[in-house]
């Protein structure tokens, strides 16, 4: 099977294929027509998109492998990618263009996000580490579409370890891959999540970083964790079926929620109020 679509209604009483577009078309019992595209995102490649018109603007094309998160930066025009190729990409989406490839891990690379306030990257890997990416001098790197030779130096000073995105710390701590880490929105911490089942607190200064603590409870791996945007404490995820909640000074448990027989697999905390969204699989 290639692709499965599913719907609330189980009496689909009618199915037809667009000609030329990557379309389903799919009429229920009860009245309602449905659309699919059934193009499978596979395909190593990132698309920006018109949310109100729901159209691709542009493609990134330069991961050799799947995907496994994208993110916008909050003030800079880039998007930052994680793949399993083991590299994380940062791209400027207005000149469309790749500015610094991150090597360093060695296996693939989980997630990757950008720091709230500073210029720094952290990331997870199923090479048991997480790292801390210091990219301020990316700021001062200027990539126009049309300065092809500029572009191409600059790429290769990147892929042969180039100084504009360097490793400032790397954590050591999980006995598995790690699957999540995320940067607090005002703190020196960082959180992680790994197949080992714990959940790690990491903080760090100027020139280290340190663990501080391991939060214990989930019975499988744990998928997504991270900090909560104004209240103090702590989310994850696991496939255990199960979120939990973590106070984060005292690290101690305080509440759990669970499904019968769904997984959550990543978390999503709205910035400003007090909102939490999850994905189920």
């Amino acid at each position: 099977m290639l692709t499965k679509f599913e719907t609330k209604s189980n009496r689909v009483k009618g199915l037809t294929f667009h000609p030329k577009r990557p379309w389903i078309l799919a009429s229920l019992h009860s009245g309602v027509i449905q659309l699919w595209d059934y193009r499978m995102g596979d395909d190593y490649k990132i698309k920006v998109w018109n949310h109100k018109t729901h159209r691709c603007l542009f493609t990134l094309l330069g991961h050799l492998d799947y995907i496994r998160t994208v993110q916008f930066h909050h003030e800079n025009p880039w998007i930052v990618s994680a793949s399993d190729d083991q590299t994380i990409r940062i791209w400027n989406w207005q000149s469309r263009t790749c500015i610094s490839v991150l090597t360093g891990h060695n296996h693939y690379v989980m997630c990757a996000s950008f720091h709230p306030k500073e210029d720094l990257v952290v990331s997870a890997s199923l090479d048991q580490t997480v790292r801390v990416w210091d990219i301020g001098s990316l700021k001062k790197k200027t990539v126009s579409p049309a300065d092809d030779l500029m572009r191409f130096t600059q790429m290769n000073s990147d892929l042969f370890g180039g100084v504009d995105a360097i490793v400032k710390y790397v954590l050591e701590g999980h006995d598995r891959g790690v699957n999540w880490a995320s940067f607090h929105p005002t703190l020196p911490l960082i959180v992680s999540g790994a197949d080992d089942r714990q959940v790690k607190l990491w903080r760090m200064n100027e020139t280290k970083a340190w663990e501080v603590d391991t939060l214990r409870g989930h019975m499988n791996n744990v998928s997504s964790v991270m900090f909560h945007a104004k209240q103090d404490i702590i989310v994850s995820n696991s496939e255990d079926k199960s979120i939990r909640v973590w106070d984060a000074t005292k690290r101690t448990g305080i509440q759990t929620f669970r499904r019968e027989h769904d997984r959550f697999w990543i978390l999503a905390v709205h910035p400003e109020i007090n909102l939490l969204g999850m994905t189920m699989v």
